[in-house]
């Protein structure tokens, strides 16, 4: 299978979603309400989310989205995942080639031509990486992480091309202005990778002396030369109160003692089991036993085992810990999983289990799914798409126990593993319309707009909902965050009210001084006219 249609595969299943799926009220919402009002102020910048300071993200992601927004005229979920999508894509592409160059000049792949041996390796490497958990994620959702990934995969790509002697000249250029780029677009991670990494990689090859060929002062002054116009953009829209919370507060402060994501130094030892999945078992078990005999041999199989471990030290050693921040170890993870099927009897039932444990548990996922849909919070998923989409995903497990210990190969269970989710994804999403009330509020606010215009109320009151404040972008003004008291002591004078469903049927006092108002529940939120 070509990467042409790979990439085309992925785009058919992830564009349901992309088209269908509502904004998450926790990060993606929020991140459409500063962008409105970063073009409301006219900054490029400077942020802020509700009025305050919002030094957390580089300027980067968001003056994309901005530009999607001037020429779009509002806010598009298709348009916003493509900004995570194509990095993706790019990060696919750029591992693909990475490898099949190296297998080249290794004399492994004969004339140039890609043979059968190469193409199922590539095909496995490219539907195992598209389909591990994190990263299919993060491809969908409106965040900065892919699009930081991508430019550190492609500095590291630069970097190794240096390190064997190609194209010195035009690389020496690319790999600052991709570490600067990373930095630009989320922050310390996307120059503390790729530099930890490299150093690391000089100093197990015993070539620390070779560290100006590449962090010499052409790189120091491309990445300097763009912090000194990001910083002086920055004091002159905010001033000094901005710059000091973008370097030291959400800085230092991240990464000595963090404010928030707090987790101990062990946090991705646990994570990484979900980060992976579905190819966990695989994974880890080829990596550990790469590491424990010794068959990472080559110089790429070091450079990857390199980033992965000096990349994982970094991040237990930072106090903010979250899933995503590790996104940028998975491709080297996967990819390296697959350069050591040559290591490895890939038909030995050790590395089979690996495959059979996703394989068996997927099996149970239709069975499991119908009995959560008869229970009372959970009637939602008995509908007809998740059905057939998770029916697909028990017949993949199915497939995968026949390829693995019927016909013996094991890379047909893999890719079958892969295909199976992709389908998967691609039937679920058609849900999402659905669904969408329990994922977002975008059906909320547009009940409460409607309700608002029918009775002409001009004020919508929340309680008790967390970053309410950001559904201005739905309902075109602010909200006002209300407490008990205010709901029990209010005059009937026509508010709109949103609160949560169970604060209504857990309190008897919310529910009895709402019993006789018009309500409108809306997935897990009830609309009150108040």
């Amino acid at each position: 299978m070509k990467n042409k249609h790979i990439y085309l595969i992925l785009f058919i299943a992830l564009l349901p979603a992309m088209i269908l799926r509502d904004y998450t009220p926790n990060n993606e919402l929020r991140y459409l309400s500063i962008v409105d009002e970063a073009l409301q102020n006219g900054s490029l910048f400077t942020f802020t989310n509700q009025g305050e300071i919002y030094a957390d993200k580089p300027p980067l992601h968001f003056w994309l989205m901005m530009t999607g927004k001037l020429i779009l005229g509002e806010h598009r979920m298709w348009y916003y995942s493509l900004l995570s999508f194509i990095p993706a894509l790019i990060i696919l592409a750029t591992m693909s080639k990475w490898i099949r160059r190296e297998e080249e000049m290794n004399n492994e792949i004969e004339n140039n031509e890609i043979t059968d041996k190469y193409s199922r390796k590539q095909t496995t490497a490219s539907l195992m990486l598209m389909t591990s958990g994190l990263f299919t994620g993060a491809a969908l959702i409106v965040r900065m992480d892919m699009l930081m990934n991508m430019f550190i995969v492609l500095s590291l790509y630069s970097f190794y091309q240096m390190y064997k002697g190609e194209n010195i000249k035009r690389n020496s250029l690319l790999f600052p202005v991709y570490v600067f780029l990373a930095l630009f677009s989320k922050g310390p991670l996307g120059l503390l990778i790729p530099f930890i990494t490299t150093i690391t990689f000089l100093i197990y090859k015993k070539k620390l002396s070779d560290f100006k060929n590449y962090w010499g002062w052409k790189s120091f002054l491309i990445i300097l030369t763009g912090s000194i116009v990001w910083f002086a953009g920055v004091y002159i829209e905010g001033g000094n109160d901005y710059l000091n919370n973008l370097l030291v507060h959400q800085t230092v402060g991240r990464g000595i003692d963090s404010f928030h994501h707090k987790e101990p130094f062990y946090y991705y030892l646990i994570s990484v089991w979900y980060i992976l999945a579905p190819w966990s078992f695989l994974v880890i078990a080829l990596f550990v036993a790469g590491l424990v005999k010794k068959r990472i041999h080559n110089t790429l199989e070091q450079f990857f085992a390199v980033m992965i471990l000096s990349t994982f030290v970094l991040l237990s050693s930072i106090s903010s810990k979250i899933a995503i921040y590790s996104l940028p170890v998975v491709p080297f993870f996967i990819f390296l999983t697959v350069l050591l099927f040559n290591k490895f009897d890939i038909q030995n039932r050790w590395i089979k289990l690996t495959v059979a444990i996703p394989a068996i548990i997927f099996v149970f996922v239709m069975p499991g799914v119908i009995y959560l849909s008869g229970t009372g919070e959970m009637q939602y998923l008995s509908n007809p798409f998740i059905y057939a989409g998770t029916g697909v995903i028990t017949l993949t497990g199915l497939c995968m126990v026949w390829f693995l210990y019927r016909k013996s190969d094991t890379l047909r269970a893999i890719q079958t593993l892969a295909l199976g989710f992709l389908l998967a994804i691609f039937i679920v999403s058609w849900s999402l319309p659905q669904i969408n009330n329990r994922l977002g509020w975008g059906d909320l606010c547009e009940k409460a707009v409607e309700l608002s215009e029918e009775h002409n109320i001009p004020d919508y009151w929340v309680y008790n909902i967390k970053r309410a404040e950001n559904m201005d972008v739905y309902l075109g003004k602010d909200i006002i965050k209300v407490e008990k008291e205010d709901i029990l002591n209010a005059q009937p004078d026509n508010k709109i009210l949103m609160l949560r469903a169970k604060d209504i049927k857990n309190d008897s006092d919310i529910r009895a001084a709402l019993s006789n108002r018009e309500q409108y529940q809306i997935g897990d939120h009830t609309v009150v006219i108040f």
